[in-house]
């Protein structure tokens, strides 16, 4: 064994420690390299042929200069203007606010005065009434001129659940609305009508006192009494013999109708009896008296 060639001995050289972001190659290189190379040699390439960092010159140094002090003097001027207009401004302000509390309290005395004058209209028109009734309040409680509480009856009529705005379904025979599930005006016209004709000696909608001379129409799908629109449900207060009125309402032929409303349609009501019922009076009652005529008539 001793005779034998030994093989050389294998030499091994330590490797070198393995980088912790070797797997991060493209991070390492942007953060390594975070100015492109055409940027930089375009910054080298400026600093060499002087064009880059502060002028150097005496005339750019000049320029430089000029334009600091115009800027600083547009900032002076402008701070010393404003400085100037505040007392102005803040004086009209006040001024407008002096303005707008004026106006607002000649506003409110003109409120009062039409107050004033609305309420004397309203003594003027019960005396008027009182003295062509016969010394009494009748032609005030039928006219609506006056407020009036007594038995009466209470109707509630109120759209159907599924009422829409343009239903497919057949059109009333009388109103020409696609829509069957609202209540419309000439419905309303109709019970109206009915508790008149049963008996009744004062009616209201929704707290809108009837009179002679109101009018029920529609506008779009709104019911309007008296020019002032409505919204279901629609409470119908009516003063008179309870019971009486409204077995007589309902038996009549507008008390039928409505049940038909109720039963075709789905249009929901409501009626009972109450002991006692309010009613306030009309706003705006327009007083109109007849005179006898003097002249002959003719032959």
């Amino acid at each position: 064994m001793c005779g034998m060639p030994q093989p050389p001995p294998v030499r091994s050289t330590p490797a070198r420690p393995r980088r912790p972001d070797a797997s991060m190659s493209l991070l390492t290189n942007v953060m390594d390299h975070s100015l492109d190379d055409g940027y930089a040699e375009a910054a080298a390439r400026k600093k060499a042929e002087g064009a880059g960092g502060m002028p150097r010159t005496v005339r750019a140094k000049l320029g430089l200069a000029a334009g600091l002090v115009l800027a600083a003097l547009v900032v002076t001027v402008g701070a010393a203007q404003a400085r100037i207009a505040a007392p102005t401004v803040a004086k009209e302000r006040q001024e407008l606010i002096d303005r707008v509390q004026r106006e607002t309290a000649a506003a409110d005395k003109l409120e009062a005065s039409v107050d004033d004058l609305r309420d004397d209209v309203s003594a003027r028109q019960r005396a008027a009434l009182k003295n062509h009734g016969g010394g009494n309040d009748l032609v005030g409680i039928l006219s609506g001129a006056v407020a009036v509480h007594g038995p009466g009856v209470k109707l509630v009529v109120n759209d159907a659940k599924e009422a829409t705005t343009g239903g497919d379904g057949n059109p009333r025979e009388t109103s020409g609305f696609s829509d069957t599930g609202r209540v419309r005006d000439r419905d309303m016209q109709r019970v109206v009508n009915g508790l008149w004709e049963s008996g009744a000696e004062a009616i209201a909608i929704n707290g809108q006192r009837l009179t002679a001379l109101s009018a029920i129409r529609a506008a779009g799908d709104a019911i309007l009494v008296d020019n002032r629109p409505l919204v279901p449900p629609y409470t119908v207060l009516a003063v008179g013999d309870g019971q009486r009125l409204s077995t007589s309402f309902q038996n009549g032929a507008d008390g039928l109708y409505l049940h038909a409303l109720q039963q075709n349609y789905g249009i929901r009501t409501d009626i009972s009896t109450e002991g006692d019922v309010r009613l306030p009076a009309a706003p705006s009652v327009i007083v109109r008296t007849a005179q006898q005529s003097t002249g002959k008539g003719t032959s």
